[in-house]
């Protein structure tokens, strides 16, 4: 037992260049103004870039690496990396190895290959990748490539941020500078700095390799576009935390050494709800790295999942009738002194610093709702919110029973007392009594309070945490500016520190919600409050650009009107892209599998209804079976004529917006009806005829 800790304690963080590692082969000196140049977010200077560059490409080489690359975020939603080798050559002809601080804190890829909304010209191709200093550079082993991995932001040529870290980055300093003044009027003088931390749950799914190489639909869209509902699914709720299959905790223990080489504080793996659904949730980390970790967490379930001839889905609803993915997004702010500003502590009531602290998330939340909302908007998120396994569109606070009332004491002028938790007692002499929480969990609320954090519960599976969080980050840095921006003109900080908060807690009780988000009730109720209830992405997105939005982020200079108008473009760019790739994957499938299969499967009953014919015996019920069959051959050969009409119509638009709005309406409509058609078809044909691999298959075949 002993053994296997130390193996595992050997290996965490082996292949990151982490504060240990510099620690041990920087100069002391270099090393102390290292840290704080990170800890002042000061620019690196050069000679000190030069010398931590040296350490860094020895560290690497010593461990194999032959390469570097500056690996970055760009605005697809996935990671990017151009390798170069350490390789310098001599005037002897020979070679050394050689990596310069310029070359470790500055990189040139192209960037006209990069979606850039109209940031810049196709021909205008020159981009800029910058080392984010505060996030560990790695080496990766991809197969026998060793390469040494830098975590970059990616700009233009004019200093435009073509990334997602960019913001992300911007949104922590706003965060920091506005936390920190606040923290100075309430008289706390020793924290210096304020930082975002994140802890993001990834839920995924895993599919036979075997299978998944039959399916067009999962190969080039991550989603079945087809298929019946398996005789079981879900309803029988054993899968949730159920016993790991063999195979499947061979796969994640795999995965767990690849992510703590890594630096990835991967703890938890569970079965989710859905059959073939797991779960993974790391240790927090600053947002910054959380969201490299992340993406790092995503990739790794992918490359892991080949060897055991697994595939991972992490589409958010790879399968229809059973639940989709999400990643819960759990998200505080911590002081370099190691205080959580959101930790109520005993008694939160006189907690002046957690309630300010809630009460600007709360307001951020109900001010901002409409961006926050299109932070999480994609196409497959679209497919997920709202159907009853996810939080609705609708955007709401739980907060539970102890701060809902100490909420409304201070709508009613200040709180005076918090609710106690108890004890449960089970009614069992051998087992103790257990120490209750203060407060429920609410696992359909979209943005719930658990302890001494908020979860962010509708973001997508798939996407970048980064989105999300320099949203969640800036509005959150706004309301704490408004409350400085009162506070340090006060003559009694205590006396209208309580007035924001009484002001704060009755104009945004609206937001709070304890109850069932996804009954028709609250939707209802929703509607009352004057919540927007915004159900599609295309809907989302074109609220980005509304001008309270656009001054929020150039106040705090996380992006500009030009960057903001660049990112709503690519969005719904990526939206029609999506909608096209799978309305002409949809087709593909249902042209060459789906109606000839079916086409065959009537020839078959054809020929059983003539032969029983010449046999003098009735074929009542092959002609039933025959006729059926017809009838939805020819519904699927005029649905699938739809489509291809719908394509060519949702495509004639002049601008992004009208045409995603076409994808959404005309198209996916249209897909639909090819899939309802296929799908009854399935239930008929012959199952060895059949040409896709089932639900039931993909489901629960491990």
């Amino acid at each position: 037992m002993n053994e296997n800790f130390e193996s595992v304690t050997a290996i965490i963080g082996k292949n990151v260049f982490n504060d240990s590692v510099m620690r041990e082969r920087l100069p002391k000196n270099v090393y102390k103004e290292f840290k704080k140049t990170i800890a002042e977010g000061r620019f690196l200077d050069a000679a000190l870039a030069d010398t931590v560059a040296n350490a860094m490409k020895d560290w690497a080489i010593e461990n194999n690496a032959t390469h570097f690359c500056h690996w970055f975020q760009p605005m697809t939603g996935f990671t990017a990396e151009k390798h170069d080798s350490f390789i310098s050559p001599t005037p002897e002809g020979r070679g050394i190895m050689e990596f310069s601080g310029k070359e470790l804190t500055q990189g040139e890829p192209d960037a006209s290959s990069f979606p850039s909304g109209g940031l810049r010209a196709t021909f205008e191709a020159r981009g800029y990748t910058t080392w984010d200093c505060t996030s560990p550079a790695f080496i990766k082993e991809t197969g026998k490539n060793v390469t040494l991995y830098i975590p970059c932001a990616f700009c233009s040529y004019n200093a435009e941020a073509l990334d997602k870290k960019t913001p992300l980055l911007r949104s922590m300093d706003a965060l920091n500078t506005q936390a920190i003044r606040v923290l100075k009027i309430l008289g706390n003088n020793n924290s210096k700095k304020v930082l975002a931390t994140l802890g993001p749950e990834q839920e995924y799914f895993l599919v036979e390799r075997k299978f998944f190489e039959k399916r067009l639909d999962l190969m080039l869209t991550g989603r079945s576009l087809f298929g019946a509902p398996a005789p079981r699914g879900q309803e029988m709720s054993d899968h949730y935390f159920g016993p790991l299959h063999e195979r499947v905790a061979t796969f994640m223990h795999d995965v767990n050494v690849e992510l703590w080489k890594l630096g990835v504080s991967a703890k938890t793996q569970h079965n989710e709800v859905s059959p073939a659904q797991y779960e993974l949730a790391p240790v927090f980390a600053t947002v910054n790295v959380a969201t490299d970790h992340n993406q790092l967490v995503m990739e790794t379930l992918q490359k892991v999942g080949l060897r055991h001839n697994l595939v991972c889905l992490i589409h958010e609803k790879p399968f229809v009738g059973v639940n989709g993915s999400g990643k819960h997004n759990n998200w505080s702010m911590v002081t370099d002194d190691g205080i959580n500003l959101l930790e109520p502590g005993s008694t939160p009531h006189d907690n002046m610093v957690f309630l300010v602290m809630l009460c600007a998330v709360v307001r951020a939340v109900d001010k901002y709702s409409k961006l926050l909302r299109a932070s999480v908007a994609t196409a497959g998120n679209d497919y997920r919110l709202g159907a009853n396994e996810a939080p609705p569109a609708i955007v709401s606070i739980f907060l539970g029973d102890q701060l809902t009332d100490i909420f409304e004491q201070l709508a009613a002028g200040g709180a005076k007392s918090s609710k106690t938790s108890g004890q449960l007692k089970l009614g069992v002499s051998t087992l103790p009594p257990l120490p209750k929480d203060c407060t429920d969990r609410n696992r359909t609320s979209p943005f719930a309070f658990t302890g001494n954090k908020f979860e962010f519960r509708m973001v997508g599976s798939s996407q970048s945490t980064a989105g999300p969080m320099f949203v969640l980050n800036t509005i959150v840095a706004d309301v704490l500016k408004e409350m400085a921006d009162e506070l340090e003109k006060s003559s009694n900080v205590e006396t209208d520190v309580q007035k924001i908060l009484q002001r704060i807690a009755n104009e945004h009780r609206r937001i709070i919600f304890n109850g069932d988000n996804y009954g028709e009730e609250w939707t209802k109720e929703a509607a009352k409050r004057g919540l927007p209830n915004i159900k599609s992405t295309v809907e989302s997105l074109n609220t980005i650009m509304d001008a309270e939005h656009v001054e929020v982020f150039e106040k705090h200079k996380v992006l500009s009107k030009a960057e903001l108008k660049a990112r709503t473009e690519i969005l719904l760019d990526a939206y029609s892209m999506i909608i096209n790739i799978e309305a002409k994957t949809s087709l593909n499938i249902a042209q060459r599998q789906i109606l000839p299969a079916a086409i065959e499967y009537s020839g078959i009953l054809a020929r059983a209804v003539k032969n029983i014919n010449k046999a003098d015996a009735n074929p009542a019920g092959q002609k039933k079976e025959l006729d059926k069959v017809c009838k939805l051959i020819d519904a699927l050969n005029n649905n699938i004529e739809e489509l291809k009409k719908a394509i060519a119509d949702a495509n004639n638009a002049d601008n992004s917006s009208k045409r995603a709005e076409n994808c959404r309406s005309i198209i996916l409509s249209a897909m639909n009806k090819v899939r309802q058609v296929a799908d009854e078809l399935e239930m008929v044909v012959d199952a060895k005829l059949w040409p896709l691999p089932s639900y039931a298959e993909m489901l629960f075949i491990k």
